[in-house]
Order: structure tokens, then sequence, then C-alpha cells
């Protein structure tokens, strides 16, 4: 009878109050232990960059210099892997084809795959012509205009993924060359042609990526969604369109990924593309048609032909980002490596592939360390996906590229795909304003503005925050880089 005293009850009380403060704690304990875990895993991973480096170049008068450049560089990397590939692998997890930790091994296996198999082995100095070699006073005055550029445009990313905004990791390079070279040679060694072309990607990449995918999900609602008979619908296009994919992508990294491996015209990727999209199309006429037998003639369960062609296509948009990225990446680091040891500033450097390793490696650590907020956000936040709206932006993504290679027009990955999502949100939102006037004009009322409200189906808060730190990207690690040359200049 004694342990059930009134006593005892209170002490029992008092002992689950105690225990669930300490679940609390260890639960806040945890939350904050998990940032300062993954931070320093990144610490370690930027010292060992620095001592790999010194292991490689040796000792010389500038090993220093490479190993705080190096350093810099995993920095670089890190923060390319936690911003930039969200844009590969949100659209996938936002549609739930792939869990959080599934995208984040297919992402870190392919991008590191693309930038060791597939990385460009040549890269201009100064970002693809922003600054003249010859206006630059020597090379001591290059390699520091370099490790400011690097070290402006990875504190950018750093900030803009903190702030949550995907931006273009080569417009960020291409600001901190352009400010650093402004500071070391002044206005007139930039060549502003090439700065207009990438102001004009602003508009020109986030546009054509959300037209298309705006277009295909046009199509896939009128042709599949809403088809009578939605299941011989899907037998008929889905192979179609897991064709186009497939030569889409073809094209795609035969023209933008596999530079390395081997070199191809337009021209010449376009009939890869469609010879692959040839096979695969008639590979997937029997595939899509086993996938359909015992489905419902329903939306939902349509969406379940489209799950493996978006992972798949998930993968390949890693594989070439890698490749095509990695490069521009860590630009700026090999150009100080070559400056340094060969005492040149030429407009062509080679890349070593302990530079490419450690943008590869970088990228990766990057992406499973602080990748899933942004990929949460890229996926999720914007506005609601599904396998076909994702698909959509998957696809446009590659037709996007290739259509402005073959235009001769500069395009940002990270703007593109980006665009994608917000042109399939913007497009949902007009569709959905169409079919409520159509029924209201059919009840003889007009759409009610609360109710038009309510519609709004694209985030307009990360539209807008989005849009402007890609405004901002190129000017702000302009001046950040000019800031940084000048102290460097100062303190050496």
């Amino acid at each position: 009878m004694d342990e059930f005293s009134p006593t005892k009850i209170n002490q029992w009380k008092t002992l689950d109050k105690d225990l669930g403060r300490i679940a609390l704690l260890e639960s806040a304990s945890a939350a904050i232990a998990r940032p300062r875990v993954a931070i320093g895993i990144a610490v370690v991973f930027i010292l060992v960059c620095g001592f790999a480096a010194a292991a490689f170049v040796g000792a010389g008068p500038g090993t220093l210099t490479i190993v705080v450049a190096a350093a810099f560089g995993a920095y670089m990397a890190l923060n390319i892997g936690a911003n930039d590939v969200a844009n590969n692998m949100g659209p996938a997890v936002g549609a739930n084809a792939l869990t959080m930790s599934g995208a984040l091994a297919i992402a870190a296996v392919f991008e590191t795959a693309g930038s060791l198999i597939a990385g460009g082995d040549v890269v201009s100095t100064i970002s693809g012509g922003i600054v003249a070699p010859s206006a630059v006073a020597g090379p001591g005055v290059f390699v520091w205009a370099m490790m400011a550029a690097l070290i402006a445009s990875s504190v950018w990313l750093n900030l803009a993924t903190w702030l949550g905004a995907p931006v273009s990791t080569s417009h960020a390079i291409v600001g901190g060359v352009m400010g650093s070279g402004i500071a070391a040679a002044g206005f007139a060694a930039v060549q502003w042609g090439t700065l207009g072309q990438i102001a004009a990607s602003w508009v020109i990449s986030p546009v054509m990526g959300g037209a298309i995918a705006a277009v295909f999900l046009a199509f896939i609602n009128r042709y599949i969604k809403d088809a009578p008979d939605k299941l011989a619908a899907a037998r008929l296009w889905v192979p179609v369109l897991i064709g186009l994919m497939a030569g889409s992508f073809t094209a795609y990294l035969a023209m933008k990924g596999l530079r390395k491996v081997v070199d191809v015209s337009l021209a010449q990727a376009l009939l890869l593309g469609l010879a692959a999209g040839v096979a695969v199309w008639l590979v997937f006429l029997p595939v899509v048609r086993w996938q359909a037998t015992g489905m419902h003639n329903r939306k939902r369960d349509l969406k379940q032909l489209f799950g493996l062609p978006l992972i798949v296509s998930a993968a390949l948009l890693s594989f070439a980002h890698g490749a095509n990225d990695v490069a521009n990446a860590v630009g700026p680091l090999a150009a100080i490596v070559h400056a340094v040891t060969s005492m040149d500033a030429g407009d062509k450097v080679a890349i070593p592939l302990w530079v490419m390793a450690i943008g590869a490696f970088g990228i990766s650590f990057g992406l499973l360390l602080f990748g899933p907020r942004l990929i949460r956000l890229v996926g999720q936040e914007i506005t609601k996906l599904n396998q076909m709206r994702a698909y959509c932006v998957a696809l446009s993504a590659a037709i996007t590229v290739i259509a402005a290679s073959g235009l001769g027009l500069p395009v940002s990955s990270t703007h593109v795909a980006l665009g994608g999502v917000f042109g399939v949100g913007f497009f949902r939102e007009w569709e959905e304003e169409r079919r409520a006037r159509a029924l209201n004009l059919r009840k003889g009322k007009p759409v009610a503005a609360d109710e038009r409200k309510r519609r709004k189906l694209v985030r307009r808060a990360h539209v807008l925050g989005i849009a402007a730190a890609w405004v901002v990207t190129v000017p702000l690690t302009a001046l950040l880089s000019a800031a940084i040359f000048r102290a460097i200049l100062f303190l050496v």
C-alpha cells in the first residue's frame, strides 16, 4: 500500500517532469550539435585539402599561396554542393520520387563521377574572357586577383545558402573575377560584351526554362490526364515522352558533359540524341504497357509511370552538372596553381587532377552536409510538385540548354531549373483560374477576389527573394572581390 501513497505519487510525477526536461534538453542539444558536426567536418575537409595541395606541389617559394588557395577552393566547392546541386534533386524529392537520403546519395555519386570522368580539362584563367589577361600587371597581381575572386564568390554562395536563395555558381565566379580584374587593371580591361550576355541570361534562362516546362505540362494535362481513357493515352504518350527525355539528355551530355571524353558538334549531338530517343521509346513501349496493367483509370495512378524516368533524369542532371560546372568552380584555383608554378598568366590553364578532385569531393561533401535545406526549398516550398510536374522541370532543363547552345545564348543551369519550377507553378495557377472562370460563367457569377487569392499556387516571397539574389550576384561579388583584392595588396 505504501507504494501508492500520495508522497510516492508526487515523487513519480516529479520524476516524470525531470525526465521530460532531460529529454527536451537532449533533443535541443542534438539539434544544436548537428550543424556543429557538419561545420566541423567541413573544416576538417578544408584543412585536408590544404595539406594535400602542399604534398602535391612540394616545398617552394609559392607553396603557402597554393595551400591557402586550395583551402578556399575547397570552401568554394562545399558551398557549390550546398547551393547549386539543389536544383537537380529538388524536383525529384518534392515529387516524392526520391527520399532525401536517396537524393543525396545519387547526387553525390553522379556529381563526383561527372567531375572526375568528364570534367573540363582546360579553363580560361579569367572565367570565360571576362578580363583581358594582358591587362593584368604580371603573375603576382594575377594570383591575388584570382584569390580575391575565389574568396568573394565563396562567401557570397555561403551567404546565399544561409538566406535560402539558390544562385548561379558561374555568375558568382564571373562577378568575383570582374571585380578583382577592375581593381587590378581598371574598367577598360573588362570585356563588357561578355558581361552583357551574362546579364541577358538572367532573363533568358528562367523564361525559356519556365515556358518549355509549362508547354510539356499542358501537353500531359490535355492528352493524358484529361483524356477519357487515361490508361490508353498513357500507353501511347508516356513512352514518347520518356524517349524524348532520353534523346534530350543524350544530346545534353554529349554536348555539355562529355567534352573531355569526346568532342562532338551540335549536329552530331542531336543525331546521337535522336538515335537514343528512338531506341528508348521502342524499349519502353512494352514496359509502360506492363506497368499500366492493373491500374485504374484515374490521375493518381498515372503519376507512378513518371517515377523512374524522373529519378534517372535527376542522376543525369547531376552528372552533367559535375562535368560542366566544376571546372568553372575550381578555375581560379587552377589559375593560381598555374601562375605560381610557371610564373605565367596565360589564356588557357590545364586543371590538375588533384584540383578537380578538390572540386568533385568538395561538392559532394557540401551537398551531404548542407544541401537538404535548399533541396526542400526548390522541391517543396516554391510550389507543389508531383512526378509529372517534376518530370516537366527536368525535361525542360535539358531541352533549354540544348536550344540555347544552338542559338548561341548564354544560360545558367540554376536559372533554367528554377525557371522550370516557376513555369510549372504559374501554369497551374493560370489553368486553375481558367477553369474557375469557366465554371462560374456557367453558374452566372464572377470569381470572388478572395477565392482568386487562395488559388495562388506559387509562393511570391520565394520568387521575389530568389530573383533578387540572382540580380545582385554579379555586382555584389564584384564589389566584394575588389575590396578583398585591395585588402590583400595592403597586407602583402
